[in-house]
Order: C-alpha cells, then sequence, then structure tokens
C-alpha cells in the first residue's frame, strides 16, 4: 500500500514540476534557448569579449547617475583568460570636459538610453579597445543579488575603518542647523563636522570573512578610510576582489547550472539594471560563463604608482585649475589627453599578460 502511494506521488510530482517547466518555457524564450541550445552567439573581438561595467548610486544617493565604479573587462574566449581593467572615476576626459564617472549620466541626460552609448564610446576611446556589451547596475541591484546569492566569503586584504561613510537617505539632513548656517557650512573643510548625522563609521578586519549584500556594497564603495585604503586605487582593488568573490559563488552553488535560478536572480535584480545586451542573447551568456568557471583572472592596474615601493603608475594628479574646472582630477603622466601609454599597456595586458611599466615614459 505504502509502495502504491509513494508511486502516485511521484507520477503527480512528475507532473506539476512538468507543467511548470512547460510553462516557464513558454513564458521565457532565454529558458527554452538556455535548455535546448548549446552554441555560442555573442559579438566578439578576435576571439575576446569586450565588457564594460558600470555601477551607479541611484536613488537618493549623491550624484545617482555618476558611475562610482567603471571596469573594462575583457575575456578570452580560447584562453579561459580575462583582464580587468579598472578605469578611476576622476579621470579627465577632453571630449567629455569633464571626469569619466559623467558619462554615463552625461548620455542619460540627453536622451533616455543615451548613457551606456556615451559611456561606452568615451572609454572605448580611452582604450582604444571595442566594447561589445555594457551592463550598469545600481547599488540597489548589487544589494539583492548578493542576498539572493546568500552573500559572499571575502578575503580582506587590509584591515580599515571609514569614518565618513553616508548614508543612505540622510544626504540632505541637516542635522539640526538652521537654513542660514547650512549655506555657511557648505564649504566648510569638513563636512563630517558639519553634518556629522549624514555619515557613520563601517570597519573592516583583515582576513576572510562572511558578507552580505550590504556590507560587500560599503567594502567597495568605502572612499574616505585612514591610510592606503582611503584612495579610489584601493577602493578598485576591492572591487575586484568582489568580483572573483562573486565568480567563486555563483560556480559553487551551480546557479548556472539551474535556469530557474538563473531566472530568479535576474528577475529579481533587472529593474536596477540597464544593458545593451539582448533578450535573446543571455542565455549565451550563461553558456559562456559556465564554459569559464575556472577562468583565470589578472588586473590591469591604471594609478600613479606607489611611491613607497617605487612602483610606477601611468596617471599624475595635475594641479587644479581652470583647464579641469578647478576639480581634482587624474590625467596620463604623457600629457593630457594623450592616452596612447594607456592604451599600449592594455592591449599588452589582453594579449601578452605579462607586461611591466616602465619608470620613465612611454611605456614599454
Amino acid at each position: 500500500m505504502h509502495k502504491k502511494v509513494l508511486i502516485i506521488f511521484l507520477i503527480l510530482l512528475l507532473i506539476v514540476v512538468g507543467k511548470i517547466t512547460i510553462e516557464a518555457v513558454k513564458f521565457s524564450p532565454f529558458l527554452f534557448q538556455l535548455i535546448f541550445t548549446k552554441d555560442i552567439n555573442l559579438s566578439k573581438s578576435d576571439d575576446h569579449l569586450n565588457i564594460l561595467l558600470l555601477g551607479i548610486g541611484g536613488g537618493t544617493h549623491e550624484g545617482p547617475d555618476l558611475t562610482d565604479t567603471i571596469i573594462f573587462a575583457s575575456v578570452d574566449m580560447n584562453n579561459n583568460k580575462a583582464i580587468l581593467a579598472s578605469i578611476p572615476r576622476d579621470l579627465w576626459s577632453p571630449d567629455l570636459n569633464a571626469k569619466i564617472n559623467t558619462a554615463y549620466s552625461g548620455g542619460e541626460a540627453i536622451r533616455k538610453g543615451g548613457g551606456i552609448t556615451l559611456a561606452s564610446s568615451a572609454i572605448s576611446k580611452i582604450l582604444n579597445q571595442p566594447i561589445n556589451y555594457t551592463v550598469r547596475i545600481d547599488f540597489k541591484g548589487f544589494v539583492k543579488a548578493l542576498d539572493i546569492l546568500g552573500g559572499l566569503d571575502v578575503n580582506v586584504d587590509k584591515s580599515f575603518d571609514d569614518y565618513e561613510y553616508p548614508i543612505s537617505g540622510k544626504e540632505d539632513d541637516l542635522c539640526g542647523h538652521t537654513q542660514e548656517e547650512v549655506s555657511a557650512l557648505a564649504t566648510a573643510s569638513s563636512q563630517l563636522e558639519a553634518f556629522p548625522c549624514r555619515y557613520t563609521n563601517i570597519h573592516f578586519d583583515k582576513g576572510l570573512q562572511h558578507m552580505d549584500g550590504k556590507t560587500a556594497l560599503e567594502f567597495v564603495r568605502s572612499r574616505h578610510a585612514q591610510g592606503e585604503e582611503g584612495t579610489d586605487f584601493a577602493r578598485s582593488k576591492r572591487q575586484e576582489i568582489i568580483i572573483k568573490a562573486l565568480k567563486d559563488k555563483v560556480f559553487s552553488l551551480q546557479v548556472l547550472a539551474n535556469p530557474i535560478k538563473v531566472i530568479g536572480v535576474y528577475t529579481a535584480i533587472k529593474d536596477s539594471v540597464d544593458t545593451n545586451i539582448k533578450q535573446e542573447e543571455l542565455d549565451d551568456f550563461v553558456r559562456l560563463a559556465q564554459k569559464m568557471k575556472n577562468v583565470k583572472i589578472e588586473s590591469a592596474v591604471l594609478d600613479y604608482g606607489d611611491d613607497q615601493t617605487g612602483r610606477p603608475g601611468l596617471l599624475i594628479n595635475p594641479p587644479i585649475s581652470q583647464e579641469f574646472n578647478y576639480a581634482w582630477v587624474l590625467i596620463p603622466r604623457i600629457g593630457n589627453g594623450n592616452f596612447s601609454e594607456i592604451q599600449k599597456f592594455v592591449a599588452c595586458k589582453i594579449t601578452i599578460g605579462n607586461c611591466v611599466i616602465s619608470q620613465n615614459p612611454l611605456f614599454n
């Protein structure tokens, strides 16, 4: 009797699962293609797939469409290798007459959807590399995605404190001041002292730790940490650490082997994403990720070097002047608007891998 009941239960279960699968396939061409198609058909350049990753604050964050994170990724589909180049947000673009982090917001201001076009074009010109696809995600989507995956195990290189981490929603809080006082405090040397209620202290200890979405976001967004971790270059390195940890987590959970999980993550974050990837190409990206499971990720560091170790960089911080709209910016060490040395370095990292920056320009 128990055996018959078990058989009937299994038959009913198969019917229910089959019906759900059929309905999902009917609903989603993506799921159908993922299950029944094996070929990968994506736009690429000489077997390299170049992707631009942009992260913005969104919502009530200061400058919601300014790109807080800019990463160029070149995936070598034949040799299972990927190069990540973090573009400093303060890099000056003569074509934009502004910092590169304004490209997406500037394009969106011209027309809806123009952000991806302008950002891709501006960064492609700086690096002299074609960009096949661009993905922009806001912080809300970033947090959602990581929480759905159960957080990340992250190896923190150095302990640090940031006493000036912005509290979401408090950006315009007067902190008890009158409007008249606020006008006077707007130019104060320390915004933390002027408006303490807008900020909180975050702390990270060196070593392996588990991070949920909110904690991981704080880890990559921190810009006012004490010491070396307060630089944009340290922040770029932390972003790459999170990308590697995310890759490991996705494969450890076998997310990409489960179409239902893929759709679940996509559905949760799709409103936070702007991309020129077509719906019918999503399955190709999943298959590509499965193929690149053990991809070796390397960094192409674009910074102004390290004085303590004597490591040279490709960028300098010029004096504040009218030429740069009186902003703190970064430019190529061989001259404003001359990106040839950066282009040569990135191309070398993509094609050769083992590239060294010389003390004296030009890079060799």
